[in-house]
């Protein structure tokens, strides 16, 4: 078995961090999509009023792959923690490394007072919704997402 590790980033991890974002958008076939930047990340990582959080696992040092999260509302259930983006290099799935992601955030949204955990899937990425539903997850179909670039 292979030994990994994982722990809440740091801002030195933040350039690694922002190539496994670009990894994600290539794999979601978004590559273009990707208009965040290592200073913008760090402004809003670790700014004065940060907005976001996340944890990496490495492998012999090397980081293979991410969790990030920030806090968002429900009027439903209250405060919520929403997983933005999970991403494991292909090469290193199947290890375990997700389903301890899933429990680092489970442990983390437990202590921050949240009432679940919410993502949105890829409709065709076919291996994550198997992952996510082995898991215990619920995949909600029913809602559509709407934006307003600005």
């Amino acid at each position: 078995m292979t030994n990994f590790s994982i722990k809440k980033f740091e801002k030195n991890h933040i350039p690694d961090v922002l190539n496994l974002i670009k990894e994600l958008a290539e794999y979601e076939k978004a590559p273009r999509e990707v208009t965040n930047t290592t200073e913008k990340m760090l402004e809003d990582g670790f700014g004065e009023t940060p907005i976001f959080g996340g944890y990496i696992t490495e492998i012999e040092g090397k980081i293979i792959g991410m969790a990030i999260y920030y806090y968002r509302y429900s009027t439903w259930k209250g405060r919520v923690l929403y997983l933005e983006d999970l991403y494991i290099m292909p090469e290193y799935r199947r290890l375990g490394i997700g389903e301890a992601f899933f429990e680092e955030l489970i442990n983390h949204a437990k202590n921050t007072n949240c009432a679940r955990i919410t993502w949105q899937v890829l409709d065709w990425n076919t291996p994550a919704v198997k992952f996510y539903e082995k898991l215990g997850a619920k995949i909600d179909k029913g809602w559509w997402n709407g934006s307003i670039d600005l």
